[in-house]
């Protein structure tokens, strides 16, 4: 039997959420009190300005991250909200123009409702199939454009597999057409490095608490383009250039804009972690028979996530096994649903292979101890819920 570590359990499901880093908590802490600068950033006595300005600051900060103008960026709730102002908004600021959309049949629940929203509006929506690896074909995607088409929206790393799309490729079909292209990039900011001078993004969506800021707050980048812009879905006042409008949460916003700066200067460093904790998991793992890691196998593809299927076995058993490792079964919005991960369905995964699925995902803070426990964990799981399946045939 393997031992438990020392710590109550071993969190290796950093795709769903990261904890806030603490410089960032104590720093926000400033901005909640009497004490702090806790003003309206809309108000116009000097506490308030002074809220104004380290609303500015953090949007600087943002924007130095992504290497984009910071007038370009709109305050959020998060990516969710991101993603439907930009889908939607996207939509029906060009919906004189045309009304077809395309995405991929693989990208988050944020992105598919929001399209879905829309055809019950009377815009049509192609779904595009990813191949085996996760990865959209230019060839399939040039196909599903048509004349009408103002509106593409494919994700930069995929939440569930860790697939990086050919963001750039992708992009410049979209503006050889005049074609609005968002990317959801909830899994890519603070991990990847990302010049949106230099990328073919009109539109991306983002979220603090996926680079250990706080949970409750994103942006919407918009490029400085004619012919890009989105209509508001929320209605107001006058905040953020009257695309969304609500009283700016400064605490949480200056914690999203030292995340930003923090995770500026480690992108490289992560990378590197996230590569030798992967390698490590996959070796420590190898000896088991009838494993098949779900998405793009390549270096290309992000090491913070792995996405592994075992064949015959159950994957909610699995993961009750796996105690006190957290992993998750695919998405966190999603897990309480039984059902197998659409996104590897897409893949062309059948039923079984799909629920077999566990996602790991690492952060900053996990350790090659903690990668060592949970793969030896993990085998010792599969090795006892394949003995007890067989026995029950």
């Amino acid at each position: 039997m393997v031992k438990a570590a020392a710590n109550r359990f071993i969190y290796l499901d950093y795709a769903a959420t990261t904890p806030v880093d603490l410089q960032v908590a104590e720093f926000m802490a400033g901005f909640l009190t009497r004490e702090g600068v806790f003003a309206n950033p809309s108000s116009i006595h000097a506490p308030g300005q002074q809220a104004a300005r380290a609303v500015e600051i953090a949007r600087e900060q943002l924007a130095g991250l992504l290497n984009v103008r910071p007038a370009d960026l709109i305050w959020t709730s998060g990516a969710t909200e991101s993603d439907n102002l930009a889908i939607i908004g996207g939509a029906h600021y060009r919906g004189r123009r045309g009304k077809h959309l395309v995405t991929m049949k693989t990208e988050h629940k944020a992105v598919l409702d929001a399209f879905a929203a829309l055809q019950r509006e009377g815009f049509e929506v192609s779904y595009v199939a990813p191949n085996e690896s996760g990865l959209v074909s230019m060839d399939v995607l040039r196909a599903a454009l048509r004349e009408d088409t103002q509106l593409v929206s494919i994700m930069y790393v995929n939440n569930e597999t860790g697939v990086v799309q050919d963001i750039e490729a992708i992009g410049n079909i979209c503006r050889e057409r005049d074609i609005l292209f968002h990317v959801d990039a909830a899994q890519a900011v603070g991990k990847v490095a990302l010049d949106l001078q230099a990328l073919p993004v009109d539109l991306l969506s983002l979220t603090a608490h996926k680079f250990y800021g706080p949970k409750g707050i994103g942006a919407l980048y918009v490029a400085n383009r004619p012919g890009c812009q989105v209509e508001p879905i929320l209605f107001g006042g006058g905040q953020e250039r009257r695309l969304r409008p609500g009283t700016l949460p400064v605490h949480q916003i200056v914690g999203l804009g030292l995340a930003a700066e923090l995770a500026a200067s480690s992108l490289q460093d992560n990378w590197l972690h996230m590569s030798k904790l992967r390698h490590r998991l996959l070796a420590g793992i190898s000896q088991l028979p009838g494993l098949l890691v779900n998405g793009d196998e390549s270096e290309r593809s992000y090491p913070g996530i792995l996405n592994i299927s075992a064949l015959g076995v159950e994957g909610e058993s699995l993961m009750l096994a796996l105690a006190p490792v957290c992993v998750a079964s695919g998405s966190a919005c999603n897990a309480k649903n039984a059902e197998p991960s659409y996104v590897l369905r897409a893949l062309g995964r059948d039923d079984a292979t799909a629920q077999s699925a566990i996602r790991f995902s690492f952060g900053r803070y996990t350790t090659l101890a903690e990668v060592d426990f949970a793969a030896a964990r993990y085998c010792e799981a599969i090795v006892s819920l394949r003995s007890i399946a067989k026995g029950l045939e």
